[in-house]
């Protein structure tokens, strides 16, 4: 009996030896059942589709059988009644401002901040207030399907132990102005915070250092080009705010006599390195661009990032995106806010406004279609970040930033085009799972490397705090 039994032992073991090597490569995730929207060059799209996850890269994608007798998996995760998305990748945001969310509402963008926001800050934002931010913006970031972000703002070191607690991938800009900030108070202490901040970060898998000079109305000529000579020696992506709106337009005509995209040519602001090396330079809004604008960004091998609803709230204006496209220029789609330009950091509703606002522009309802929309929100906004060799799309060799959105609900069914579907129907509290290099952050539509509550209760402690000191300001001003 005892032979008997090894030997039925030696069979099975046999047989799944088989079956393994039948199988090749065991992976560490196989996803299946859904239909994959990869966003590679070609659009593919497999129905059902699998994609198979090792050491958080993608290792294959494909039609669900040709993936699932390839690789034997440790996991597996069932994508039925799903469609599997590259992770979203928000190009413009400021990420600890989701504690100053709701604070000043329907103003222009110069009252906005000069009478609210810039107040707020000054007697508020440390680095606590910008980890316990960003770890707001990270759990809403991640409950709506967003892997990838660009950052603008102060304590960015700090806003990078919140990146890294909760999973993302994130380009981090460190802010230069030309005024005192929380977190320095002239151009020297902002290069020393600069250095210090890409020592501690530079080379991490997840987190990229960014120089990010506020904007030409707010830095002078020395900002800039300092700005700019910081990144190109320690190889860094520059985030600026450019051509917002209609009064920084006619400003910088009165003041140099140039657009503002002509402006920073003129002060070499866009020029290459001594390299030669092409870094990434990442111009949000371009709102106000003109033909001759445009070429300079496709001359220069820029970057623009379009937020249609915080131009659309801030009444900043309606953005020529049909000519970006059509002209081969290369841009992403961001959020901005959320303090009041945006009141959230949906990716979902941007696809969805950028589409509708640029066929209004142009009365030609056949711009921008729901599949490139999709693009600016995964893939280009990707490359726009430089990052596309790594995210961006589901493709083997790529970084495993995958999402999986929940389909069967009364505004999406019955549905004709992944593409439609995703941009005109589909919204953040339909995302159900989030990876990120592999690593799930978002289970059955619960953070798991955050504590929802935790994070929820430091934000209102924030408020309460934000409200008090604004509250003795103005008590001071009456007297």
């Amino acid at each position: 009996m005892r032979r008997l039994e090894l030997a039925v032992a030696l069979v099975v073991a046999l047989a799944c030896g088989a079956v393994s090597a039948a199988r090749g490569e065991t992976a560490d995730l196989v996803i299946s059942g859904g239909i994959v929207v990869t966003v590679d060059a070609k659009f593919s799209v497999f129905s059902p589709g699998a994609i198979a996850v090792k050491a958080g890269r993608i290792l294959a994608v494909g039609p669900a059988a040709e993936v699932s007798a390839r690789y034997s998996a440790r996991n597996r995760y069932d994508a039925t009644g799903k469609l599997v998305i590259p992770g979203l990748v928000n190009t413009h945001t400021h990420a600890a401002m989701t504690l100053l969310r709701g604070l000043a509402d329907d103003l222009p963008l110069d009252r906005w901040l000069t009478e609210h926001i810039f107040p707020a800050e000054a007697k508020n934002v440390s680095p606590g207030f910008v980890y316990d931010g960003t770890l707001l913006a990270a759990l809403e970031m991640i409950e709506g399907g967003t892997t990838t972000f660009a950052d603008m703002y102060y304590f960015e070191s700090d806003a990078a132990r919140a990146v890294d607690k909760a999973g993302l991938r994130a380009v981090l800009g460190e802010t230069f102005i030309d005024f005192p900030v929380p977190d320095h108070k002239d151009l020297a202490e902002t290069l020393a915070f600069m250095k210090s901040f890409a020592k501690r970060w530079k080379g991490n898998s997840r987190i990229i250092p960014a120089v990010a000079p506020h904007a030409p109305y707010t830095c002078s000529k020395e900002t800039l080009t300092a700005a700019r000579d910081f990144a190109q020696s320690e190889r860094l992506p520059i985030l600026i705010h450019v051509a917002e709106t209609r009064k920084e337009l006619s400003d910088a005509h009165e003041k140099w006599r140039k657009t503002p995209v002509s402006y920073l040519a003129s002060i070499g602001f866009f020029d290459k390195p001594p390299s030669g090396e092409r870094l990434p330079i990442v111009l949000a809004h371009g709102v106000w661009m003109d033909p001759s604008d445009r070429a300079l960004i496709g001359q220069y091998g820029l970057s623009l990032s379009h937020n249609p609803e915080s131009n659309m709230k801030l009444s900043s204006g309606i953005a020529d995106v049909a000519a970006w496209e059509k002209e081969g220029l290369l841009w992403g789609l961001g959020t901005d806010g959320p303090a009041g330009s945006n009141n959230d950091l949906s990716m979902f509703e941007a696809m969805d406004f950028a589409g509708k606002l640029a066929k209004v522009k142009t009365e030609d309802p056949t711009v921008l279609p729901a599949r490139e929309l999709l693009a600016a929100a995964t893939r280009e906004g990707a490359r726009a970040l430089g990052l596309g060799a790594k995210t961006g799309s589901l493709e083997a060799g790529k970084q495993a930033d995958i999402v999986a959105v929940y389909t069967q609900t009364a505004h999406e069914e019955p549905f004709e085009d992944v593409y439609s579907t995703l941009v005109y129907s589909t919204k953040t509290a339909d995302v159900t799972d989030v990876w990120v290099d592999g690593k799930r952050l978002l289970a059955n539509r619960r953070c798991v490397t955050l504590d929802e509550k935790s994070v929820l209760d430091a934000a209102v402690k924030w408020r309460k705090k934000v409200h008090a000191s604004l509250a003795v300001a103005a008590k001071r001003t009456k007297k």
